[in-house]
């Protein structure tokens, strides 16, 4: 099992960064697919960006392309995402998730509210 922590959202302005981080603890954290996740209001929780175990290989949803980035620190048991060049439609609770074969387990979610 592994404990997810996730920080770093906050209000920013059109066109603004911000860096998401997502602290694990609990469980081998190099054995876990790490991903980021959103929901915004009336909508379904959608994928945002996914890295495998080593970090070699990332996918992105196509709405966020060439702005936010996935890393991943294996040896400080943490996942980030840095998100440039933000858009209001970008406004969500972003939630952290790991996948391994015990199971998939989510943090509580950090807030990004992207408006002027």
């Amino acid at each position: 099992q592994v404990q997810l922590v996730e920080s770093g959202g906050g209000l920013v302005q059109p066109g603004g960064s911000l860096r998401l981080s997502c602290a694990a603890s609990g469980s081998t954290f190099s054995g876990f697919r790490m991903s980021w996740y959103r929901q915004a209001p009336g909508k379904e929780r959608e994928l945002v960006a996914a890295s495998t175990t080593a970090g070699r290989s990332t996918n992105y949803a196509d709405s966020v392309k060439a702005r936010f980035t996935i890393s991943r620190d294996n040896a400080k048991n943490t996942v980030y995402l840095q998100m440039n060049s933000l858009k209001p439609e970008d406004t969500a609770v972003y939630y952290c998730n790991a996948f391994s074969w015990t199971g998939s387990y989510w943090g509580q979610g950090t807030q990004v509210t992207v408006s002027s």
